[in-house]
């Protein structure tokens, strides 16, 4: 387990260990979701990175613009 402070300025530093295991570069954007008590830091993927994610995907129970209240 890593543990990291929070500054002054309210900044944290993400330990070596991880920014190496998910390959984080500097400069890069994350996403923050409060999920009860807990932060969850979701880095921001470029539209490039997600293309073919959903591929094969089933699409048959699908509500259409029409269905929607």
């Amino acid at each position: 387990m890593h543990a990291a402070t929070l500054t002054e300025k309210f900044q944290i530093g993400i330990p070596k260990a991880f920014r190496d295991d998910l390959g984080l570069k500097a400069g890069q954007q994350f996403v923050f979701a409060a999920k009860g008590d807990t932060i969850v830091l979701i880095p921001r993927r470029g539209i490039s990175e997600v293309r073919g994610l959903l591929k094969g995907a089933n699409t048959d129970n699908v509500r259409d613009r029409t269905e929607r209240n």
